[in-house]
């Protein structure tokens, strides 16, 4: 990637400036988003190295990295959405990241959904463990009865105003 490349992490930053640094080692993720926009490029890349790096302690053990090379030579990657943020800044010690991540395979395109929890290991920030297709909050709506007053602020009943038809 050049200098004026887009990064593929689709943060509207050129590679230099986004995950380039952080995949060649010249600085580390500043936050549990940026370490998952690297992940996400190093996908792109073939960079298992990283991938395998930036595991927390416990959950390195359990990458297989031939398995996950293996599987990229049927893989192209063609984008990736961020969500949602929880904490995961410069000052904290822990965050969650939610994505989905687009790729091709076989001729096929698929989504994968996660909400991934980072933490920091001396000082670095490592991804812990994700939860696939996490569920979504649902939104709550309060249910107006028809004598209540309507929430439109008109001061009528609800049966007489918003609710009529």
């Amino acid at each position: 990637m050049s200098v004026n490349d887009a990064c593929p992490c689709n943060s509207g930053k050129n590679y230099d400036d986004c995950c380039g640094p952080i995949l060649s080692g010249a600085k580390k993720a500043e936050t549990a988003e940026a370490l998952m926009r690297s992940r996400y490029t190093a996908h792109v890349e073939g960079n298992f190295d990283h991938v395998a790096n930036t595991h927390a302690s416990e959950a390195r053990a359990t990458y297989n990295k031939s398995a996950a090379e293996a599987q990229s030579k049927n893989t192209t990657w063609v984008g990736l959405e961020i969500i949602e943020t929880t904490d995961g800044g410069v000052d904290d010690e822990t965050g969650t990241v939610t994505f989905t991540a687009r790729f091709e395979e076989n001729g096929k395109l698929h989504a994968h959904r996660e909400r991934g929890e980072f933490r920091r290991e001396n000082g670095e920030w490592m991804y812990v463990d994700g939860k696939i297709n996490p569920q979504i909050e649902p939104r709550r709506v309060d249910k107006v009865g028809r004598n209540d007053p309507c929430p439109c602020g008109s001061g009528k009943k609800y049966k007489k105003c918003c609710g009529a038809g």
